[in-house]
C-alpha cells in the first residue's frame, strides 16, 4: 500500500509552521494567561493571528483562482500573496488581480500575452505604485511555484500543472492541490517528493474526505466513498448519448468549472481520476473506494469506518470551503460559505453508478492499478479527445471509447519503455516484466511520465485523424 500523503494533516490536523504559526496556534489553543504574552499579536476578524500566511496561486484567473481570490481579499490578515501565475488568455484580469492582490511576480504562460499584460498593468496601476515583475513561459510558472510561499495553491488545469507541482514540493511549500492531473500522472514522482501532510487536497470530495478521516485511526477505515453527480446526463441510457453536443456536456447541474473539467464530469472521467487521487492522497486500496452517485452533492464525500459509523462532510455545492481549508489547513476561517438550511424540507439521493453507461471509472480503476505511467497515458488521451469533441471531430461517446483504445495499447506494451525518456517509444515489455510499472516503483522519473504523455497524445492524434496542428489550446 502506498504511504498517506495527507492522512497524517487529516488525522492529528497539524501542518507544518513557521515559528511565528505555531505560536499563534499555541496561544489559540492555550488557556488565557496572566502576563502578557512576548509576541505581537495581530488582531484579526477571525481571531489572532501573528503573520499572514504567505500565498502563490497557480491558475488564478480561472474557477479556483478567483474563488481563492475572493477568500484571501476578504481575510486581509490572513493572507500575503506573493506571486500569481495563468495562461494568457485574460490579460486584463490577470492584471487587475495582480493589483489588488498586491502581488510581487506575475508569470505569464503564452509570450503573446506579455505585452497587453504589460500594457494592462501600466493602465490600472496608481500612479507611482509598483508594478509587479513579469515572468514568462513555462519555466516563469515553475519558478513561481518555487518560490518558498507558506501555501502554493495549484489550480492549473492538465498534466502541465506537474512540474509546479514538484517545484512547490520541493521548496517545502504546502501544496494546496486542486490540480488533481499532476498527482495522478506524476504517481510515484510525486508522491516521493511530498512529506507527510504536505499536500492539502482542495478537489471537495478528497477535502471532504480528509475532514472526515479526522474521526478515526487508519486502521479503522473501511473504506472510502466519493459522491459524484452524475453529470447533466445522469440517467440516460447508453444510445442517446451519441447525440451529445458541446453545449450540451458543458451544462453541468450543479458547479461552474472550466471547459475540460465540465466535460470530464459529463463522461465521468473526472470521477474516474478523482478515484486515483484518493488512492494516492489516502493510501487506500482501489477495491476499497467506492463511487456512488448523489445528484445533489450537498454531501461531498464520506468515509466509512469498522464499526459501521460513517462520517460525512456535506455543504452547498461550491468550492469555497475546499478552498478556503486548502489555504488555511488544518484551522478553519470564519464564515466563508453559508452552511446547510436544516429547517428546509430537502430529499438527497444516492444512486450506484451505472458503469456500462459511464465505464471512464471503471477504466481508470484498471489503469490505476497498473500505475507506473497508465495514469498518464488515460488522462493525456483523454485531454486530446476533450478537445477533438469540442472542435467536431469526434462524437461524445468517442472520447472514453478511444481513451480505453489508447490505454490498450499501452497495456499490449506501445510507448517508451521506463527510464527510457522522451526519446524512445519502443515496446515496454521488459520494463513490464520487471515489475517497473507499479505504483510504488523507485525508477519512474518525471521523463518517463512526460514521455507517455506524449506518446499518449500522439496515439489519440492518430486514432481520431487529428495532426498535431489541429489540438486545440482554448
Amino acid at each position: 500500500m502506498p504511504r498517506s500523503l495527507t492522512w497524517c494533516a487529516a488525522r492529528s490536523a497539524v501542518r507544518r509552521r513557521r515559528p511565528s504559526e505555531a505560536t499563534a496556534h499555541q496561544q489559540r489553543s492555550a488557556p488565557q494567561q496572566t502576563r502578557a504574552s512576548a509576541t505581537t499579536v495581530i488582531p484579526g476578524h477571525n481571531g489572532e493571528v501573528t503573520a499572514p500566511r504567505t500565498v502563490t496561486l497557480l491558475g488564478s484567473t480561472g474557477s479556483i483562482g478567483t474563488q481563492a481570490e475572493q477568500i484571501i481579499l476578504a481575510n486581509p490578515d490572513r493572507f500575503t500573496v506573493r506571486a500569481i501565475s495563468a495562461a494568457g488568455s485574460d490579460p486584463s484580469a490577470l492584471a487587475r488581480q495582480a493589483l489588488a492582490l498586491q502581488v510581487q511576480q506575475v508569470a505569464v504562460a503564452r509570450e503573446d500575452a506579455v505585452d497587453p499584460l504589460h500594457r494592462a498593468l501600466i493602465g490600472s496601476a496608481a500612479p507611482g505604485a509598483r508594478r509587479p515583475d513579469i515572468l514568462v513561459g513555462e519555466e516563469g510558472v515553475v519558478q513561481v511555484a518555487g518560490n518558498g510561499a507558506d501555501v502554493v495553491l495549484n489550480g492549473i488545469t492538465g498534466s502541465i500543472g506537474l512540474r509546479p507541482t514538484l517545484a512547490a514540493l520541493a521548496a517545502g511549500s504546502t501544496l494546496a492541490l486542486a490540480n488533481k492531473e499532476s498527482l495522478i500522472v506524476g504517481g510515484p514522482v510525486v508522491t516521493a517528493a511530498a512529506a507527510p501532510g504536505q499536500i492539502v487536497p482542495v478537489d471537495s470530495e478528497h477535502s471532504a474526505i480528509a475532514q472526515s478521516l479526522r474521526s478515526g485511526r487508519a486502521e479503522e477505515v473501511r473504506r472510502l466513498v466519493l459522491t459524484a453527480s452524475g453529470g447533466p446526463f445522469r440517467g440516460r441510457p447508453r444510445e442517446d448519448l451519441a447525440a451529445v453536443t458541446p453545449g450540451q456536456a458543458l451544462k453541468h447541474p450543479n458547479f461552474a468549472m472550466g471547459r475540460v473539467v465540465t466535460t470530464n464530469s459529463a463522461t465521468l472521467v473526472n470521477k474516474g481520476l478523482e478515484v486515483i487521487e484518493a488512492h494516492l492522497l489516502f493510501g487506500i486500496p482501489f477495491e476499497r473506494i467506492d463511487v456512488v452517485v448523489h445528484p445533489q452533492q450537498q454531501i461531498h464525500s464520506m468515509v466509512e469506518f469498522h464499526d459501521g459509523s460513517t462520517i460525512a462532510q456535506a455543504g452547498p455545492p461550491r468550492m469555497l470551503v475546499p478552498i478556503a481549508l486548502g489555504l488555511f489547513w488544518p484551522d478553519r476561517l470564519a464564515d466563508v460559505d453559508e452552511p446547510c438550511d436544516w429547517g428546509t424540507p430537502m430529499t438527497w439521493e444516492f444512486h450506484p453508478l451505472d458503469d456500462d453507461v459511464f465505464p471512464a471509472v471503471q477504466l481508470a480503476r484498471r489503469v490505476g492499478t497498473a500505475g507506473g505511467t497508465h495514469p498518464a497515458v488515460y488522462n493525456a488521451a483523454n485531454e486530446i479527445c476533450v478537445d477533438a469533441f469540442h472542435d467536431g471531430a469526434i462524437g461524445f461517446l468517442d472520447i472514453v471509447d478511444t481513451v480505453a483504445r489508447v490505454v490498450a495499447a499501452h497495456e499490449a506494451g506501445e510507448g517508451p519503455a521506463v527510464g527510457a525518456g522522451a526519446g524512445d517509444h519502443s515496446a515496454r515489455s521488459a520494463s513490464v516484466e520487471s515489475g517497473a510499472q507499479g505504483n510504488d516503483s523507485p525508477v519512474l522519473s518525471v521523463d518517463d511520465v512526460l514521455a507517455a504523455d506524449q506518446w499518449a497524445r500522439e496515439r489519440a492524434r492518430t486514432m481520431i485523424g487529428m495532426s498535431p496542428q489541429e489540438e486545440s489550446h482554448a
